[in-house]
């Protein structure tokens, strides 16, 4: 990313939506080259083209994000959903990759999904998958269910495997996350011990975010695509974590 390019990706994350137009008058180049660097960091994964604008994506609206890499992250859950067994029990946390395996595990119809999230519950509200919402404090935009009682509600129920999203990962921090809240969520289900699963795109990679999620010894498998940083993948199965590329 150029300095032109990072200034665009601030704008858009102070302002939220931001025009064309107004980057064009902001940075003074062409509209084509603003279009140009916008189509780029879409891809990339820094924010959302809309007609004439750019969204941000640091938020959890689920829904934005599900676009970005969307084929990358179905996927990688054709390829989780190939390490869940019939008649298994899992739990998904979250995230929009593990939205599109919940959607996966659920039209095969033969797993029971428990998830705090209201919003994977809805997606999979008309499959024949058994799902087992968890009780807590619902957050709005990312429909997902945190506190005291969701923890209490992961201690008390049993599963065998967990998959996880995150929204950064780098060596010196960990894999880490922007809500404190989901990260303490998070942090429980690792601290479980089951077959734990971090199931991510590559876009993650480089990025750091307030709250680590977890440690390295408690994660069994990172589920993740071909463009992540070969360092990264090395350093993590020095850690004792499985590395899968989907």
């Amino acid at each position: 990313m150029n300095a032109r390019q990072n200034q665009i990706v601030q704008l858009v994350n102070e302002r939220k939506r931001i025009q064309v137009t107004e980057l064009v008058e902001l940075i003074g180049v062409s509209g084509v080259t603003i279009r140009q660097d916008l189509n780029l960091l879409e891809q990339e994964g820094y924010l959302k083209r809309v007609h004439g604008a750019a969204t941000t994506l640091q938020s959890d609206d689920i829904d934005n994000r599900l676009e970005v890499h969307f084929n990358i992250k179905q996927s990688l859950a054709n390829k989780a959903a190939d390490l869940v067994a019939r008649n298994e029990t899992v739990l998904i946390e979250g995230g929009s990759a593990n939205a599109l395996l919940a959607r996966t595990l659920a039209e095969r119809g033969d797993v029971t999904i428990v998830t705090p999230s209201a919003y994977i519950a809805h997606l999979i509200r008309n499959t024949s998958a058994n799902i087992i919402l968890l009780g807590g404090v619902y957050q709005h935009q990312g429909e997902s269910l945190v506190g005291p009682l969701t923890k209490l509600c992961i201690e008390n129920i049993h599963f065998s495997t967990a998959f996880l999203g995150v929204d950064g990962f780098h060596q010196d921090t960990g894999f880490t996350s922007r809500d404190m809240m989901r990260a303490d969520i998070a942090s429980t289900i690792l601290a479980k011990q089951r077959r734990n699963i971090i199931l991510t795109d590559s876009s993650k990679f480089g990025q750091i975010y307030p709250s680590t999620i977890g440690r390295f010894d408690q994660i069994s498998i990172l589920l993740t695509d071909d463009n992540a940083s070969q360092s990264d993948l090395s350093f993590l199965k020095q850690q004792g974590i499985e590395v899968i590329l989907g």
